[in-house]
């Protein structure tokens, strides 16, 4: 028996693959999706914008799947016939444009003003205080009292010891200090500036003194002094319940 040998059938050499046919072979892949979707209308201020596929990519108008036509007239009837019956704005081309700004003027703040009190406005005060107020009989010839009433209406200030403002101390010193009569600064110290005498014994102008307070008496049931704290200088009651009657000499 003779043997007949067969030969090996070989394949064709072939161009090899790169990355380039990839993308070949899958944009020719993707030509009917995107032929499907290759008509886009878009109607905006007037203008229509069309953008297709070349016709070669064009799907066929026998095909089933084929996009039906869009009628881009009707479509942008609307926005056209808008534009129409709108009205025309028009800008001259030389028109000038400007933008006023308001004119803000500083000022420094102004220096606040001090009106310092002198002794003549104290005692424009005081006589306008004196005017508005009871001012007792016993004032009339008495040296004392009369000096006292001039300050009726300066206000009581703790430490005080001048027009601008008196503690009870404080006035009676000054008071008597007019007449050149020196007392101490302290109502324990003009406790014992004179010589103690009874209620019925007591005349206007001498000192009413009692613990940790000193006016003028005024005569009667009255008595003028620096009360407290948010008074001022006046002829009032005598409230003390027990009090002192000194009698001072020059």
């Amino acid at each position: 028996m003779t043997s007949t040998p067969q030969r090996a059938k070989h394949r064709a050499a072939r161009r090899p693959l790169t990355s380039l046919d990839d993308l070949a072979s899958a944009a020719t892949g993707s030509i009917a999706t995107v032929s499907r979707r290759g008509a886009i209308v878009a109607a905006a201020s007037g203008m229509v914008i069309s953008t297709a596929l070349p016709a070669a990519a064009a799907p066929s108008e026998n095909r089933a799947d084929a996009v039906p036509s869009v009628d881009t007239t009707a479509l942008t009837a609307p926005v056209r016939e808008a534009l129409a019956t709108s009205p025309t704005v028009a800008v001259p081309q030389d028109v000038a444009w400007s933008f006023a700004s308001p004119k803000i003027e500083v000022k420094e703040n102004p220096k606040p003003v001090v009106v310092r009190r002198t002794s003549t406005a104290s005692r424009s005060t005081t006589r306008t205080a004196v005017a508005n107020s009871p001012i007792p009989q016993s004032v009339n010839g008495n040296a004392v009292l009369e000096i006292a009433a001039r300050y009726v209406g300066v206000p009581y200030v703790h430490g005080g010891s001048s027009p601008s403002g008196f503690d009870c101390s404080g006035f009676t010193q000054y008071v008597y200090g007019q007449l050149g009569i020196r007392l101490p600064r302290t109502t324990t110290g003009q406790k014992s500036a004179g010589q103690i005498i009874s209620r019925a014994d007591a005349l206007p102008g001498d000192l009413i003194w009692s613990p940790g307070h000193v006016g003028i008496y005024a005569g009667g049931n009255l008595q003028i002094d620096a009360p407290r704290p948010g008074k001022t200088i006046q002829f009032r009651a005598i409230w003390q319940s027990s009090p002192l009657f000194i009698r001072v000499t020059g």
